[in-house]
């Protein structure tokens, strides 16, 4: 079995890192370069920056924080946020990003993901997917916005249901803020289809909560893709980080809070984890 990873997420807004809760009541939590430097001294596997209100005006501050943590980190990172175009990802991966992330730009472009896996290779993307349970099985959501519809009627992308299924996940875009009334698993498969090396799924109705990753979510994904799925939103114990690693199938488990205000170090979750016999790079 490879060995999982711990990743430390740095939402960023305004240049400084923030978290908040279910994705709202943001708080300070640092300087993002600082912070950087100071888990790759601490062992984390991989860092994950998020600009969470990312512009088209700020996008030379995304280039500016990448090169900034590439001075000062060894381990490897991504950048997401306002990235709508493949000149993005290119810029972004120049400035010594290792990764790119993309949300809300491969919903309503899917064709940004292959054509970013073309041109940098699959392990370069990175697909973030924000994630929300909805109603029962067999629902749709009715508060997609007529632009989504519109979207994703253009993509004729279809939403299927496993009949394992209990629960179903919509997924959301812009922060969070829009529902698409995309099903989580069919989308995930379709970024797999596409190129995606790697997705990184979070829990909506986890995030900031600290009482644990959405199990079924992260297995519902783990079985439905064959690439490498980091589960986030919701860690709280060490227990939090086992369960997604062995019962959600997830490949990796990401955290920002915890590790943020120090309520846990990644050496203590590794410990753990390894106690339970489950692969960590030490």
């Amino acid at each position: 079995m490879l060995a999982k990873r711990i990743i430390p997420c740095l939402d960023v807004k305004d240049g400084r890192v923030v978290k908040g809760i279910n994705f709202v009541e943001l708080r300070d939590a640092g300087d993002p370069v600082e912070q950087a430097k100071l888990y790759d001294e601490a062992g984390a596997d991989e860092l994950v920056f998020l600009d969470i209100t990312a512009t088209h005006e700020a996008r030379n501050t995304v280039m500016e924080l990448a090169r900034a943590v590439a001075d000062q980190v060894f381990i490897p990172f991504t950048i997401g946020g306002g990235i709508r175009t493949v000149d993005d990802m290119r810029g972004i991966l120049r400035a010594g990003a290792d990764k790119i992330s993309v949300n809300s730009a491969a919903i309503r472009h899917p064709e940004i993901i292959s054509q970013g896996a073309e041109a940098f290779g699959s392990q370069a993307i990175v697909v973030a997917i924000d994630a929300r349970r909805v109603g029962d099985p067999l629902s749709v959501s009715g508060n997609r916005s007529a632009v989504a519809s519109e979207q994703l009627e253009a993509q004729k992308l279809t939403i299927n249901h496993s009949p394992s299924t209990i629960h179903r996940w919509e997924v959301y875009v812009a922060g969070g803020r829009t529902p698409t009334g995309l099903d989580v698993v069919a989308w995930a498969k379709e970024a797999e289809r596409r190129g995606a090396g790697e997705i990184l799924l979070t829990s909506m109705d986890g995030d900031g909560t600290q009482e644990g990753y959405d199990i079924e979510l992260t297995r519902a994904i783990a079985d439905a893709v064959n690439i490498p799925v980091i589960a986030s939103g919701g860690a709280g114990t060490l227990q939090h980080f086992a369960q997604a690693l062995t019962e959600g199938g997830a490949d990796a488990a990401l955290a920002a809070s915890l590790f943020h205000y120090k309520q846990l170090t990644i050496a203590e979750v590794k410990d753990y984890l390894a106690q339970q016999n489950i692969p960590v790079r030490r």
